[in-house]
């Protein structure tokens, strides 16, 4: 488990003068953490993980979708581990499909794969599912699609040090299943604004969090996503590599640039009241673009380039 001590990250300024604001921006590089469990999926799995040796668990299961981060994440973690892994993936159609380069990854890393539809998946969350995987895979440890649970949250909760407290008015992140999100309200002062973009369109995405936190000091935004979970168009290309050339920081197209690209619109539309040092959390992920591209020349659309 070495390589979940010593964690590296850092701080580096964002110019963004064009906006012609007086804000200051800043990101802290998550995504530089590791170069595959990278940015939340590896703070996200640090506990996770104590919790399974503890248990002395012989299986790992976990949920997600074609081009997840959190199960090539877990991929990797159970081959240097040496721990099996399986994941419920999201939509039974890929069962006889060729596995993309984010689902190739994990199965070369040692992960099996139980392809279920999109009806089953919704049930992911409930007692009689986990139950019955639980019979089926005995002796098995779970962790929810996401890594979003307590041990999960917990390691989320070690991403803002003492300066980022006391300095930054405000914190963005982008959201998926809510478990960094949390982790960051948690751990946050109460005079700290913490905004979360989410990837899916009204996803309810409020009632998970309410289950982690007590505090009032955050706001998610979930109305403006390109169409939804993975979906993105031209615009959303250009300016991820717009901003590859302006900043030579590459964004994913699922979580990070939607963020920015949402923090940037809402600034130029005169709706940014949120403070003026913010701190943008780029929590990694790019493998997924590799996928997406493959995508995008089929469509004869343009690609991502960095």
């Amino acid at each position: 488990m070495s390589f979940f001590h010593n964690i590296k990250t850092e701080n580096i300024s964002l110019d963004f003068s064009y906006l012609n604001q007086d804000l200051r921006f800043y990101m802290k590089r998550e995504d530089l953490i590791h170069p595959i469990i990278s940015g939340n999926k590896f703070r996200k799995l640090k506990y996770n993980l104590k919790e399974f040796k503890k248990n002395k668990n012989s299986i790992l299961i976990t949920f997600g979708g074609a081009f997840s981060n959190h199960l090539l994440a877990v991929a990797y973690l159970g081959k240097v581990e040496r721990i099996e892994t399986l994941a419920i993936v999201r939509g039974e159609e890929l069962k006889n499909s060729k596995l993309n380069s984010t689902l190739k990854k994990c199965s070369d890393f040692g992960m099996n794969f139980d392809f279920i539809s999109r009806e089953n998946y919704r049930k992911r969350n409930t007692n009689e599912y986990i139950l019955e995987l639980k019979n089926k895979y005995k002796n098995s440890y779970i962790v929810p699609e996401g890594g979003t649970n307590i041990f999960g949250i917990k390691g989320c909760e070690e991403i803002l040090t003492e300066h980022d407290k006391e300095f930054f008015d405000v914190v963005c992140v982008p959201v998926g299943s809510g478990g960094t999100f949390s982790g960051l309200v948690n751990s946050s002062l109460s005079n700290q604004k913490i905004l979360g973009f989410s990837a899916l369109n009204n996803s309810n995405i409020n009632e998970v969090i309410n289950r982690f936190v007590k505090k009032n000091n955050w706001k998610i935004f979930d109305d403006s996503c390109f169409g939804g979970y993975a979906k993105f168009n031209n615009e959303l290309i250009n300016f991820i590599n717009k901003f590859y050339k302006s900043h030579n920081i590459k964004l994913d197209p699922i979580y990070n640039a939607k963020m920015i690209f949402n923090i940037i619109d809402l600034i130029n539309k005169n709706k940014w009241r949120f403070g003026k040092n913010i701190l943008i959390i780029n929590t990694g992920g790019t493998q997924s673009s590799i996928g997406i591209n493959e995508l995008l020349k089929k469509k004869g659309c343009e690609t991502i380039n960095y």
